[in-house]
């Protein structure tokens, strides 16, 4: 008997420890109020390609910097799908099978054979996936550039829409900031809590990420910088929410991945209050 009781406890142990392993951030009550705390995370991979190595792909670099923090929603910008710099494949797909994340590609534009565009990975089931177009001015030779948003159902039986996107990288803000007043449209209609992440390629001083702040809660006040690598000097990549009832910040970082990317990832642990 004694024995039998305990092979029972050491089963009870294991299958705690391993639902805790699967959602690491997840935080459940008894009561009615169910909480939660979620990590996301949001990363430029520059295809996989290490700025130290121009003719390199490490697609396990990027796997190896997103699996060390464990986030439970990651959104991704300049991801190719099966283009002739990158080899065969979906770069979303490959980094969201070898994390154990479902995934959602969004196309941007067509790409040597291939596609390129943003992504969402998710610990989570995921539905209802979407990729918008964001306007660019004509004449202006502006990269098509998108929003890709999905439905996160949690596994409290709660849902939020999570966002992943890339504005315009030329010096002029024109597209950016027709892009930002489109996604800050798309928000207005948005039905369930929302979070979008990504590449806005300007700084919180810009008329562009003000259009954001009006519009969105940022994860960050004096948000680190997160380009160039090596000697980081500008914060572009950011984590937003929005209404601001349902979401608090914990904590915010950047973290200091110099060999992956020509960007540092950023991470925000968000206090789900719905």
């Amino acid at each position: 008997m004694r024995s039998l009781s305990f092979i029972l406890i050491l089963e009870v142990v294991f299958l705690v420890t391993s639902f805790s392993s699967y959602f690491p951030h997840a935080t459940f009550q008894n009561s009615g109020e169910s909480k939660q705390e979620l990590l996301v995370m949001s990363y430029n991979i520059h295809h996989a390609n290490p700025p130290s190595k121009p003719d390199s792909i490490d697609i396990n670099a990027i796997v190896q910097t997103i699996m060390a923090q464990q986030p439970d929603l990651v959104a991704l910008q300049e991801i190719d799908a099966d283009t002739e710099r990158s080899g065969k494949g979906n770069q979303a797909q490959i980094i969201a099978e070898k994390l154990g994340m479902h995934f959602f590609f969004g196309k941007a534009i067509d790409f040597e054979s291939g596609g390129y565009g943003v992504a969402i990975l998710s610990k989570y089931p995921l539905s209802e996936k979407t990729v918008r177009k964001l306007p660019s001015k004509p004449g202006t030779a502006g990269e098509a550039r998108v929003l890709a948003t999905a439905k996160v159902t949690l596994p409290n039986g709660k849902s939020l829409r999570f966002g992943s996107t890339h504005l315009d990288a030329q010096k002029e803000n024109i597209n950016r900031l027709l892009q930002i007043k489109k996604i800050a449209k798309i928000s207005s209609e948005e039905k369930f809590p929302l979070i979008i992440a990504g590449d806005f390629n300007d700084t919180p001083d810009s008329e562009v990420i003000e259009i954001l702040d009006n519009n969105f809660n940022r994860t960050c006040n004096n948000c680190k910088p997160t380009i160039p690598v090596n000697t980081p000097l500008h914060a572009i990549d950011f984590i937003a929410y929005k209404p601001q009832e349902d979401f608090s910040v914990t904590e915010h970082e950047v973290i200091n991945e110099t060999y992956a990317s020509d960007h540092l990832p950023v991470v925000a642990t968000i206090k789900l209050n719905f």
